[in-house]
């Protein structure tokens, strides 16, 4: 059993690589985390998963604590074991998906209450609770439970709300367990807000975490203002300590983002982009429905070296999203993770070679908004 340790290898200006150690093994930064939702990332076997480069995947509270249950999960072995991933695991606490999914809710100090949206019975999520939740998932990285802040929300609605997710990182703190190779991030809040986010980031160092994310952001308020909130929100985070940036995003998102010193992303974009036929390329983004590739044999893309690209054709795809087959999404998804794991490799490369200031410009021209 390892300590959870985060170890910075090479840095250029705020970028840097690294190391996090964990429980189940190591995780190379900046990582890209599929997600994995349910336990499952969606359209692909975990050895697809792994094939691809990923180091660690993501799962939800939320999710499992509804169906099959944390309790159940934790009978068959934890999620490690129940869904066949021997890699590090990272566990969102489920407050964004209690905002974006539950059909009522109602939050109070204690914790929030939810109606299911699956068949509408109800649950109480407390800080504790999620923390509970997240040791019987045997999570390698586990969250704090917080308020996911709506966007607009007016500079009081988003302090007395980031003031309440500071006080249930306070309690997930004092509810986690201590054990080698496993650790508890903290979420910085605040909106887009420049004072209210320094003093979320000045609270959560003051309690103590062993990771720190930046919450709140990829709810709309656009690429520019994300960096903007990014510049001074990041600088105000220990060093030593990796940084997560949830739920985001879009190829340029991570690279502007690793550019400002973050070291860990996840988003659904890659398989939520090939369930609808699109994928990313080298040039951009390309949809395999258009008729241009009915009789198209290259592969999706001719720098690619994933197992889709080597095997199958455009036409083929195309053929198979007319025809409605699930072989084609997952063909998609397939190619879609590749693209990431293979952009966090291209990233490392660059930040350990010096070169990192210089890709980033190449690719955020390339792939203007």
């Amino acid at each position: 059993m390892s300590t959870f340790k985060f170890t910075i290898a090479t840095t250029e200006k705020l970028a840097r690589t690294g190391v996090i150690n964990t429980a189940h093994g190591e995780i190379r930064t900046p990582a890209f985390m599929p997600v994995g939702t349910a336990g499952t990332v969606k359209g692909m076997l975990p050895e697809s998963v792994r094939e691809t480069g990923a180091d660690i995947i993501l799962g939800n509270t939320y999710h499992l604590m509804l169906r099959p249950s944390a309790e159940v999960v934790k009978k068959l072995g934890g999620l490690h074991k129940f869904m066949n991933w021997d890699r590090p695991i990272l566990t969102d606490s489920g407050g964004f998906q209690v905002m974006s999914l539950s059909k009522l809710r109602k939050i109070t100090e204690e914790g929030v209450t939810f109606q299911s949206h699956l068949d509408g019975s109800t649950h109480m999520l407390t800080p504790e609770r999620a923390i509970d939740i997240q040791n019987m998932l045997d999570s390698d990285i586990t969250m704090v439970l917080d308020e996911c802040t709506p966007y607009p929300s007016t500079e009081e609605e988003t302090a007395h709300s980031m003031r309440l997710s500071m006080r249930w990182a306070e309690r997930c703190k004092t509810a986690f367990e201590k054990r080698d190779g496993y650790g508890l991030f903290g979420i910085v809040q605040g909106g887009m807000f420049e004072h209210l986010r320094k003093e979320s980031a000045h609270t959560l160092k003051d309690i103590g975490f062993d990771g720190y994310a930046v919450g709140g952001l990829a709810v709309g308020e656009g690429q520019e203002v994300m960096f903007d909130v990014l510049d001074y929100t990041v600088p105000e985070l220990p060093q030593d300590k990796p940084r997560y940036l949830m739920g985001v995003g879009k190829p340029s998102d991570i690279v502007g983002a690793v550019a400002r010193g973050i070291d860990m992303f996840d988003c659904v974009i890659p398989t939520r982009s090939g369930r609808f036929g699109r994928a990313y390329v080298e040039d951009g983004e390309l949809n395999i429905k258009n008729a241009c590739h009915a009789e198209d044999l290259n592969p999706i893309d001719a720098t690619c070296t994933c197992y889709v690209c080597k095997n199958y054709s455009r036409a083929y795809i195309h053929h198979l999203f007319k025809a409605e087959e699930m072989l084609g999404p997952i063909l998609m998804s397939w190619h879609n993770i590749h693209y990431y794991q293979k952009l966090m490799s291209d990233i490392r490369a660059s930040i350990a070679e010096g070169k990192f200031n210089n890709f980033a410009a190449a690719f955020m021209e390339k792939h203007k908004e």
